[in-house]
């Protein structure tokens, strides 16, 4: 794992040409609006001009004083000079607010952008991504921009031009004292460049492992039972005490490269001091300026490099931020099931007739898992997969609701491609239960009523009837309207299954599909739940992966897969008969299970 993430860490110089691409697309949509962007660049300007008529006043006033011996000009000037930092200040708050504004709107919209992308990525994204990772993009990389934003790029409009207007000011005050100033700047942008690259690289790793720490939280929380289950929980402390040294060590790097630029400013800062005392100093000696002047001079130049020294403190905010937002936008931009072709074909219902017409698939370019596989599962019927684990029932399942596109030959529903048929009518014909079901936030009705968020009561009671949901529901304190915690936790893995199944009952599907849907509870309650479901979904088909020879018995086709191959299919007594692959299977794992699915 750490492998990897030291690669994309240090893929350096082509992700670093990444960087004025992302900040110009931020910029872009913060600055979408030109009424805001006009009145920003008015106060900026503002703000610039007031910074910079600071010191030339302090310069008037200080010769107004010594050589000109003028109280009422010198009173004017000190007003004046309180003026314009009145000015400063208000003209500062007033880019605040509106980059504020601003700043808010844009996190809003990215927010609602990578949640909607989120829901619009195809299945096999998640399967190469984890979910803590994501989860981190969502929340702390978005939280970085932040910092980016406000204060920074309030401050850092404010230097730029406040750099601008104190240049312009300095050249105009005397052409000498700026000219001797000059050899300065050349070192200062050496500097903040080389400290620049070092900072993007530092800060880019290390937003890297802070999407490591979270995925290693968010695993091992979730998987908390299973760690204790197998006494890993000190195997687990130790992989997160792995990830959180290398987030540290990541950072420290960091501040270690943004702690020194500060100095080097300094540096540069004092150099520059010293040659305006010294020169200004000897031409003021021999009167070929004026004290005031050189006062100014020296207001200047601090007024120069103190921006310089904000940004370098802003460099540690800065870069970490242009580093979140890559992330950003790498999800953002992460590549989308393709969209409905032209010509895609609606249904409003599906007859429920599957083909698989010579497929092959493969989650990996050049490895297979389904090789050459066809038959027909005709309207109605029950099809039973059957296999060891890793033959590729789950897949087949998943090709069917085309989770992934297959490899080679189609998979056609009512003699339709998939691939031609619209998605949301195919998934509106399908009703799915996996052998772990998510329940979501809200109350035990909410997440019945999942898939047809429109159904009433009635219909969602009659649908916990059917799978006998009802019983464990009328024992809750609040009945349908109990709440439930995220994933379910509060239910049991039994209850969560019932009202998995009930949901999918409720959506009234032509294909049904249960990926050992029922492998979570008990014999008894799978035999009433099974002859339920058979009772209602009459005329639908149903695709089931099941390792319980209730649902296999009366199973219409049993296709036994081995290897991603169907190596025998025919009805349960069939199968029996033949001694193969399924008799085998049969006597290993269902011949302690009566036709009625209690013990023998």
């Amino acid at each position: 794992m750490w492998g990897g993430i030291e690669r994309v860490a240090t893929l350096p110089e082509e992700r670093a040409r990444r960087r004025s691409a992302v900040l110009r697309r931020l910029l872009g949509q913060l600055f979408a609006s030109r009424r805001d962007v006009a009145w920003l660049l008015a106060l900026t300007l503002l703000n610039g001009a007031m910074a910079a008529a600071g010191p030339w006043l302090t310069g008037l006033a200080i010769d107004s004083a010594l050589y000109q011996r003028d109280a009422g000009q010198l009173v004017l000037l000190v007003l004046a000079l309180l003026g314009s930092y009145l000015l400063t200040l208000l003209t500062g708050r007033g880019q605040l607010l509106t980059l504020g504004r601003l700043t808010q709107q844009l996190l809003t919209d990215l927010r609602a952008a990578l949640f909607a992308k989120v829901q619009r990525l195809p299945v096999r994204f998640f399967d190469r991504h984890a979910s803590g990772d994501l989860q981190s993009r969502l929340v702390n990389d978005i939280d970085t921009l932040t910092q980016l934003f406000n204060p920074g790029l309030s401050q850092v409009l404010s230097v730029a031009f406040g750099l601008v207007s104190t240049l312009v000011a300095m050249a105009a005050l005397d052409w000498r004292l700026a000219l001797a100033c000059a050899p300065i700047l050349p070192a200062m942008a050496l500097t903040t460049n080389l400290f620049a690259r070092r900072a993007r690289r530092a800060f880019r790793r290390a937003r890297q492992t802070v999407g490591a720490v979270s995925a290693e939280l968010e695993q091992g929380i979730t998987g908390i039972r299973e760690a204790q289950a197998f006494n890993r929980t000190e195997y687990n402390l130790r992989q997160f005490r792995e990830v959180n040294a290398a987030n540290r060590e990541a950072n420290v790097q960091a501040v270690a490269v943004t702690s020194a630029f500060a100095p080097a400013i300094d540096v540069l800062s004092t150099l520059a001091l010293a040659v305006v005392i010294g020169f200004g100093g000897l031409l003021a000696l021999n009167g070929q300026v004026q004290v005031g002047v050189v006062a100014a001079f020296l207001l200047y130049v601090q007024q120069f490099f103190r921006p310089v020294q904000v940004l370098s403190q802003l460099a540690a905010q800065i870069q970490p931020a242009l580093a979140g937002a890559e992330r950003i936008y790498d999800l953002l931009d992460s590549e989308e099931d393709p969209p409905d072709p032209p010509h895609a074909r609606h249904s409003e219902r599906l007859r429920g007739r599957i083909e698989f017409d010579r497929v092959s698939f493969g989650y990996q370019p050049g490895q297979l898992v389904l090789h050459d596989l066809s038959f027909v599962v005709e309207p109605g019927q029950l099809v039973a997969l059957v296999g060891p684990t890793g033959a590729g029932k789950t897949t087949i399942a998943a090709l069917v609701a085309r989770f992934y596109d297959v490899t080679h030959g189609a998979v056609r529903i009512d003699g339709i491609d998939v691939r031609d048929l619209a998605r949301a009518d195919l998934r509106r014909s399908l009703g799915i239960v996996l052998q772990e079901p998510f329940l979501f936030s809200g109350t035990i009705a909410d997440n019945i009523a999942y898939g047809r968020p429109d159904a009433d009561r009635a219909a969602i009671e009659a649908a916990a009837r059917l799978v006998h949901a009802d019983r464990f529901i009328a024992r809750l304190p609040q009945g349908y309207d109990t709440p439930v915690s995220e994933g379910g936790r509060s239910l049991s893995q039994g209850q969560r299954q019932l009202i998995s199944l009930a949901r999918a009952v409720l959506v009234d599907p032509s294909i049904l599909i249960l990926d050992e849907a029922t492998s979570r509870v008990d014999t008894r309650t799978e035999a009433v739940i099974q002859e339920a479901i058979a009772a209602v979904l009459r005329g639908q088909t149903s695709l089931v992966i099941a390792h319980r020879l209730s649902t296999i018995r009366r199973a219409d086709l049993i296709l036994v897969l081995v290897d991603g191959r169907i190596v025998e299919r025919g009805r349960h007594e069939e199968l029996l008969a033949a001694g193969g692959q399924y008799a085998a299977l049969y006597q290993r794992q269902f011949r302690d299970f009566t036709p009625t699915g209690a013990r023998a």
